[in-house]
């Protein structure tokens, strides 16, 4: 049996090295540890039961830390405050083709889902990399 857990473990690790997220780290430590059971033991139960028992454990035991690798912490700058503020059209804007906004006396460049000529009024709904994303100001607004 001790065959079939390193098996078990080599399937586990490339499922784990393939995938960008920690799926199944907890099943390769109890893998192992099933491994080193089937060394002193050949009863089938005793080796399934310290695998979903040690496989169990460390889940329990690495949530948080598995949770801190998870959780991205987003750090807000001083640039998050153009959006919601209004800009200016320097250089039009259309579906296809990125245009330029002067915002809070800098220029920008600046995406939307519709034409948008220059001179035109906008708001700052998010930025996206170097660029803003914007859409029109109606008359009146």
């Amino acid at each position: 049996m001790s065959i079939i857990w390193i098996i078990i473990f080599i399937i586990l690790t490339f499922i784990e090295l393939t995938t960008i997220n920690l799926v199944s780290i907890w099943f390769i430590i109890g893998s192992v540890a099933s491994f080193i059971t089937s060394l002193f033991t050949d009863n089938i139960t005793i080796q399934l039961a310290v695998f979903i028992i040690v496989s169990f454990i460390s889940l329990i035991c690495t949530r948080k830390i598995v949770k801190k690798i998870k959780t991205k912490k987003i750090t807000p700058t001083n640039l998050d405050r153009v959006i919601g503020l209004t800009g200016i059209v320097t250089e039009e804007i259309n579906n296809d083709y990125p245009g330029e906004v002067k915002v809070d006396g800098k220029h920008w460049t600046a995406t939307a889902n519709e034409l948008i000529t220059k001179d035109s009024k906008v708001e700052i709904l998010s930025i996206e990399g170097v660029k803003l994303s914007v859409k029109k100001i109606k008359e009146g607004e």
